[in-house]
């Protein structure tokens, strides 16, 4: 898929490391399936992955987590 932030570059399977805050959480995961353009780096992740990240997200916030890196296990 063509970027739709540069405009120039096409985006491609990688993995990235994305950093997600939530009130006074901080939680780093590293591993995550996404799209990569070519040309800037920015970073697309699809419906499913944002799905398994939210869900993460909130496991953690109600464990009481402050700041807490993970890696991404696809379920």
């Amino acid at each position: 898929m063509k970027c739709i932030i540069c405009k120039h570059g096409e985006t491609e399977p990688g993995m990235v490391t994305l950093t997600l805050e939530q009130d006074e959480m901080t939680l780093v995961v590293k591993g995550v399936p996404a799209q990569v353009c070519s040309n800037c780096g920015e970073e697309y992740v699809d419906e499913e992955v944002t799905s398994q990240l939210l869900s993460i997200v909130e496991q953690a916030a109600r464990t009481g987590v402050q700041v807490d890196i993970r890696k991404f296990i696809a379920a």
